[in-house]
């Protein structure tokens, strides 16, 4: 297991600590969620820039234009 160590101002500190607090977590397993779901929603936007192309081909020019044809 990797190690990483951040230097966090004391506004995101607190906001860290009272979010771990809340969930009954550390702050460590806190910023790894975190960290997980930054990932996959950068890797969302690749795929998603990706694809763009042969969507609006096919007439997909918003989330709006999929979502009516899939529901």
């Amino acid at each position: 297991m990797g190690t990483l160590t951040i230097r966090l101002d004391d506004k995101l500190e607190r906001e860290l600590n009272r979010l771990a607090k809340a969930q009954h977590k550390t702050k460590s397993e806190v910023a790894r969620e975190l960290l997980r779901r930054h990932i996959l929603v950068r890797e969302l936007d690749r795929i998603r820039d990706k694809l763009r192309p042969y969507a609006e081909a096919a007439g997909y020019l918003t989330d709006e234009d999929f979502f009516r044809n899939i529901s």
